[in-house]
């Protein structure tokens, strides 16, 4: 078919007397397109109209479609099973020419970042190998628009703690931030409203100021706005996950440091130069740090449970044993999660970031191995007579209760043979009975008794002698 420009040259050689055998010498075309020209009589090229084949299926495959969720191969399977005689690919043809499962194209906008102007910051889920097995990450990245200077965070999950946190470490990074960052829709920093009717949650408004920059969210469904932070993360997932292990997240989020600093010095064709060396001309233009960055951390109320752990996140902490049953505060930060009874750090463990049910146990948090359950028990008042009447009795009273034999009874059964026997040989059937750990008070008696025996009668002709080394009469 003749372009319209041929056409053109046509009528206009026709209209200076020319023929249709010259016109064609003259063009180079054949006599037969020079007079369908001709009668046609204009120089817009003609539709092209011809009947298409899965046109009489209009209806079925729309009903396909919708059934076979939007799969034309399956589409295609059951209007060949219906007896259709329809291609492939004249039937992916006419689905995209009447715009079934095809969105329209609509233009790249295009913008103009003056630096230290705009920073954008978003999310996306992907997936690395951490140990032995693939985890799901959410992958934060905060780009900067006039340098194109990127950096990335993973987190198991985001949450505005993580926000705040991967924030801060990206404004430590940079050395700044720039005048506004633009986002999403996210409700991690929304709080109401879309686009530019967007209101921030109140924390996530104070940190903006702390930083002096504000928060701008684009139109729904209009990500081409944040293009400088939506294009990396196919080269983060395509490129730094491709083939790489990580044995922590550590070791993932290190690694992924030193990958931006690699990418960030890499030339860009069509920037002219790398986004390090245009970051040293944005750097001048950005907000500097505040002169001091205080520690980011989320604050939990717990309640010490009868274990001697809080529970933060689906893992336990230790806490020391004496605050059971007591509230505490829990600071959550980046690396470390601190217990406070009122103003004062009773404990501190390494965070655990997943929400694996783990326990995290500092050993001095716990009481002396046996002496936990009795040093948590009130004193009796039997217990309290004994430690006055003979303090002797304190290791053997121990000795009992470590043997489950520490009850009222017993202890009054002790008192018994304190009261109602001389104290010498009472002390000595004690410090034997404890030596061999004897608990039986009634072996114990017998003990005594024994002593009692031996001290006070002497066999004829021997004179008797207490416990206590004196000579006496009985």
């Amino acid at each position: 078919m003749l372009d319209e420009s041929t056409r053109g040259a046509i009528l206009r050689l026709e209209a200076e007397g020319h023929g249709a055998r010259a016109i064609a010498r003259l063009l180079g075309i054949s006599r037969g397109a020079v007079k369908r020209t001709l009668r046609d009589g204009r120089a817009e090229v003609p539709p092209l109209e011809r009947a298409e084949k899965a046109e009489p299926f209009r209806e079925q495959i729309l009903e396909l479609f919708a059934t076979c969720k939007g799969n034309l191969v399956r589409v295609h399977e059951e209007l060949t099973l219906a007896g259709a005689r329809v291609s492939y690919p004249a039937l992916t043809a006419f689905c995209r020419r009447h715009g079934i499962g095809h969105a329209p194209a609509r233009p790249a906008g295009h913008y103009d970042f003056r630096p230290g102007e705009e920073m954008q910051h978003d999310t996306s889920p992907h997936e690395a190998i951490l140990g032995d097995r693939p985890r799901a990450v959410v992958t934060a990245s905060i780009a900067l628009c006039y340098s194109r200077m990127i950096y990335a965070q993973m987190y198991p999950r985001f949450t505005r703690f993580e926000c705040k946190l991967f924030l801060t470490d990206a404004f430590g990074y940079f050395g700044g931030a720039c005048t506004r960052n633009m986002i999403d829709n996210t409700h991690v920093i929304v709080a109401a409203g879309t686009g530019r009717d967007m209101v921030p949650a109140p924390e996530m408004a104070a940190f903006a100021e702390r930083y002096g920059f504000e928060w701008r969210a684009h139109a729904v469904g209009d990500a081409n706005r944040s293009a400088r932070v939506e294009r990396p993360f196919d080269y983060i997932d395509n490129n730094f996950l491709a083939g790489r292990r990580f044995a922590d997240w550590e070791d993932l989020n290190g690694q992924l440091v030193v990958w931006c600093d690699k990418s960030n010095a890499t030339h860009r064709r069509h920037l002219h130069a790398s986004p390090r060396e245009l970051f040293v001309l944005e750097r001048a233009h950005m907000k500097p740090l505040p002169a001091w960055v205080p520690e980011v951390y989320v604050l939990h109320h717990r309640i010490v449970d009868t274990e001697g752990y809080v529970n933060v996140n689906r893992n336990r902490y230790s806490a020391p044993w004496q605050l059971m049953g007591r509230q505490v505060e829990v600071r959550e930060s980046k690396e470390r999660l601190e217990i406070f009874e009122g103003p004062r750090k009773v404990a501190s463990h390494k965070r655990v970031l997943e929400a694996i049910d783990a326990r995290v146990i500092d050993p001095a948090h716990r009481p002396p191995r046996h002496e936990g359950v009795f040093a948590r028990r009130a004193v009796t008042a039997e217990e309290t007579r004994l430690g006055e009447r003979m303090h002797e009795t304190r290791p053997y009273v121990v000795l009992l209760k470590k043997r489950g034999r520490g009850t009222t009874r017993d202890l009054r059964w002790l008192l018994r043979i304190v009261d109602d026997y001389p104290g010498g040989a009472v002390r000595g059937a004690l410090e034997e009975a404890t030596r061999y750990g004897m608990a039986d008070l009634e072996r114990l008696e017998r003990m005594v008794l024994r002593r009692v025996v031996r001290n006070f009668f002497a066999p004829p002709g021997g004179k008797p002698r207490n416990d206590d080394g004196d000579d006496h009469d009985r």
